[in-house]
């Protein structure tokens, strides 16, 4: 792996773990919306399966270690499927990407990544109500992400220049 790789796999880390942080944070009923989201979708549909995995399941492990430990064990889990769903769907398809492989991939990752928080609140650090509160709050979140990581990965330059930083 290249020092340029490592450095653009140490910068989404590093925004997933500052993205991970209460204080970036949208409050809502049962806990908070995090915009680091965006960041992990955008790590599963660029980076290989191995790095997606490191970068936004690791990241966000260490996000919530430093800023709320209950859960982090569920979010290296969760976001690791997520994660790793997504980057073998997309297969590192760049601006060849169809939408519909996009939205299949990212929609499948949050399904996965909703299915483990809710079963991880359930049983783990909460409780089902709690779980089913936060429920459509999550579910809000991952469509928001979902929404703003199309319009980067479709309307901006961002993929582009990802892609010559990754390639070169």
């Amino acid at each position: 792996m290249s020092t340029k790789r490592i450095t653009l796999a140490a910068l989404f880390m590093a925004l997933v773990i500052i993205l991970s942080s209460s204080y970036l944070s949208v409050p809502v009923p049962g806990g908070h919306f995090y915009i680091n989201g965006i960041v992990i979708c955008l790590t599963g549909l660029l980076f290989p399966p191995t790095e997606s995995v490191i970068v936004a399941g690791i990241g966000s492990f260490i996000g919530d270690f430093l800023f709320y430990p209950t859960p982090m064990f569920v979010t290296l889990i969760s976001h690791s499927l997520q994660v790793l769903v997504v980057s073998f769907l997309v297969k590192q398809s760049y601006e060849k990407l169809s939408k519909s492989r996009f939205f299949t991939a990212l929609v499948l990752g949050g399904i996965l990544n909703l299915i483990g928080y809710f079963l991880g609140r359930s049983f783990l650090y909460a409780n089902l109500p709690t779980a089913l509160v936060k429920l459509p709050f999550d579910s809000l979140a991952a469509v928001l992400s979902i929404l703003m990581v199309y319009f980067i990965y479709y309307h901006t330059r961002f993929v582009t220049m990802f892609k010559q930083a990754w390639e070169n």
